[in-house]
């Protein structure tokens, strides 16, 4: 691995472990005190994070992968279950592991599926 792309390997390797539902490799890949924020919520800490990720089982169809040092910001399509979504995570990391997620996406689809339930 080149050190010009460590950051968006490491990304790239996590959202690869998460679409095989391989939680633990890509655990292995986040900090203990890693930080969720999105449009729907936000969790503090890994444990919270992948308490989440085991149970929505999100699928992503990555599209671009942009870096900038320890940023990598990835524009993906979404699939949750029958929704996808087009999105945007921006991933910070701190030695080596992923340390803050942001996540942008249009949650009025994922609002409309709930309000029918």
């Amino acid at each position: 691995m080149k050190a010009s792309n460590k950051s968006r390997e490491i990304v790239l390797r996590c959202i690869k472990a998460l679409n095989d539902e391989d939680f633990d490799q890509a655990r292995s890949y986040v900090s203990d005190d890693m930080t969720f924020e999105g449009v729907l919520g936000s969790r503090n800490g890994a444990k919270a994070y992948f308490t989440d990720m085991k149970q929505m089982k999100l699928k992503y169809d990555i599209l671009k992968a942009f870096e900038e040092g320890n940023d990598v910001c990835l524009l993906y399509n979404l699939h949750m279950g029958k929704l996808v979504l087009f999105g945007c995570g921006w991933y910070h990391l701190k030695e080596g592991k992923i340390n803050s997620l942001k996540v942008v996406f249009d949650p009025r689809p994922v609002l409309e599926a709930q309000q029918k339930k």
